[in-house]
Order: structure tokens, then sequence, then C-alpha cells
């Protein structure tokens, strides 16, 4: 009887293995590569790192603004009359601040502001869910909020002075014309880029109604809708100002359109520099303490963002 050679069988299955134990191997590399990715991105930078790669930047930004307005005021590129110097504008915030109004001329704004905004999302968010769920709506209204928002605010400060009067209600209107629209469109563009399946999950669930848009719809339309809240409060800031230079009376007080407007009207053009220093300062800000955490969180829990950054 003839016998059998085993060796070619078992050389095969001896590379196979060899095989399977370098794809295991293999696998587990990439994997610890990964896990040591995450790892990395996950750690927390040091203070100072932290403030060198966010607080640096702006920081030499504005002072090669402050040393090319200073070349130009040096060079007589025109007349100081036209041109102060940043010495003299600083002087003008000085003489604010012994007098006591810089902060109330600041604060004044900033609170019809910050409270016209919030009145605008309390109105523009149930705007923008029913122009996106609504085929019948949005084909009517659709049109009529993208052209709001191309409307300059300045434009309704005559109509809204001869509804409403030279007073409060006249402001607020102001801002809520400029801001709702953009509010009510960023919430509709959101919810047009969720996923079909988010919504039939949730009415999986019973999350139907106002219900569904609470936990399912706004949630995954938040990216979205944080955009258009951006866009509403840049409206809303704009609007204010652009009533308080228009409009004047005591009974309004002295915000920081009104600051400007007497400014010009007394040919002080370090008053009309600081006016509008003081304006982009307040519009920043509030960008940097309210609205930039807000869209960092919420890139961060969908994955989008290092949890250390």
């Amino acid at each position: 009887m003839a016998s059998t050679d085993t060796t070619p069988v078992l050389d095969k299955n001896v590379d196979r293995n060899d095989e399977a134990a370098q794809g295991a191997s293999d696998t587990a590399d990439v994997g610890a590569g990964l896990d040591a990715l995450d790892a990395v991105a996950a750690q927390r930078g040091s203070l100072g790192e932290a403030l060198r790669r966010k607080a640096l930047p702006p920081l030499i930004g504005v002072l090669v603004v402050l040393a090319l307005w200073q070349g130009a005021y040096s060079l007589h590129v025109t007349s100081s009359y036209k041109l102060p110097s940043p010495a003299d504008v600083w002087r003008s915030a000085e003489d604010l601040w012994y007098q006591g109004t810089l902060f109330s001329i600041i604060w004044t704004s900033v609170w019809r502001g910050l409270s016209g905004f919030l009145l605008a999302v309390v109105i523009g968010t149930p705007i923008g869910l029913v122009v996106a769920r609504i085929k019948p709506v949005r084909t009517a209204i659709g049109p009529v909020l993208q052209g709001l928002q191309s409307l300059p605010s300045v434009a309704w400060v005559p109509a809204a002075v001869i509804w409403l009067g030279i007073n409060d209600s006249m402001m607020y209107a102001v801002i809520l014309l400029g801001a709702v629209p953009s509010i009510a469109n960023g919430l509709v563009a959101g919810i047009d880029q969720v996923p079909p399946l988010f919504l039939r999950a949730g009415r999986t669930i019973g999350a139907t109604g106002l219900t569904g848009a609470r936990h399912v719809l706004i949630p995954a339309a938040l990216p979205g809708y944080l955009a258009g809240l951006k866009q509403g409060w840049a409206f809303s800031w704009r609007s204010l100002m652009a009533a308080e230079l228009v409009a004047s009376s005591p009974d309004l007080g002295r915000g920081l359109g009104r600051f400007l407007e007497d400014q010009r009207e007394f040919s002080d053009m370090s008053g009309v520099l600081l006016g509008i220093v003081l304006i982009l300062f307040v519009g920043i800000a509030i960008e940097l303490l309210v609205f930039t955490p807000v869209e960092r969180r919420v890139l961060r829990n969908r994955g989008l963002l290092a949890a250390g950054k």
C-alpha cells in the first residue's frame, strides 16, 4: 500500500495560521493606534498653551491694527480732526469713566439687545418649526422670511416710529423685525438637514407633535439652529444700533447708538471712534462669552471636536 505524503497540507495549514496571526496582530496594532490617538485628543492642554493658542492671535491682531492706526496718525495721512490717535480715543473713554456714564451707556444698549434677542428667539422658533414642517405654510411664508432677512434693519425705523412712536416699543419692534427671520430661517435650514431616519425613529417611540419637536427635531437640527441664533443676535445688535442712531428721545435713555450720533453732532471724531470701538467690543464679547462655548459644546457632543479643545 502506497504511503500518503501530508507535508504540503501541513505547510498550507501553517501558512494560514501565520497569516491569521499576522492579521490579528495588524488589527491589534491599528486598534492600539486609534486608542492612542483618542487618548492624545482627549488630553487637556495646559493653561499657558490654551492662552497661547486662543488669546495670543487675537491680541496680535489688535496690536497690528493699533500700530497701523498710530502709523497713519504719525505720518499725517489725513488731518488729526478726521483721524485722531488711539491715545485721543482712550482719553475720550477716560472722560466717560470719570463722568460715571461709560457703563450706563453700554448697559442701556446691551440690555435692550439681549432682551430683544430673547424675545425674537421665543417668536422665531415656533415660526421656524411651522414653516419647516408644513409645506403649504412654507410655500406661502418661506420666501417672505428670506426677503425680510435680506432687508436692511434701518429701513424699518421710520415705519416703526410712525406706528409706535419714539419709545422702547419701537426699539424692540425693529429688533424683532431684524432678528426673527434669521432665527426662523436658521431653524428651517437645520431641520432640512435632519436625516429622515431620525424622524421615523421618533415616531416609532411615540415622539410626535411638540414632544417630537422638543426631543428629536430641535436636538437633531441644533447645529443649523445655532447658526441661525448667532445670525439672529448679529441682526438684533445691528437693528438696535440703527434704531438708536435714528430715534432720539429723553425717555429712551442714552445707549451706544445715541452716544455715537451725539458725538457726530458735536464733530468729535475721537468720540465717534470710541462709539464704534465700544459697539464692536460688545458684539465680540457676546459672541465669545455666549455663542462660542455653546457651539463648542454642541460640536463636542457630536464627536466633531476633541474633548480637550
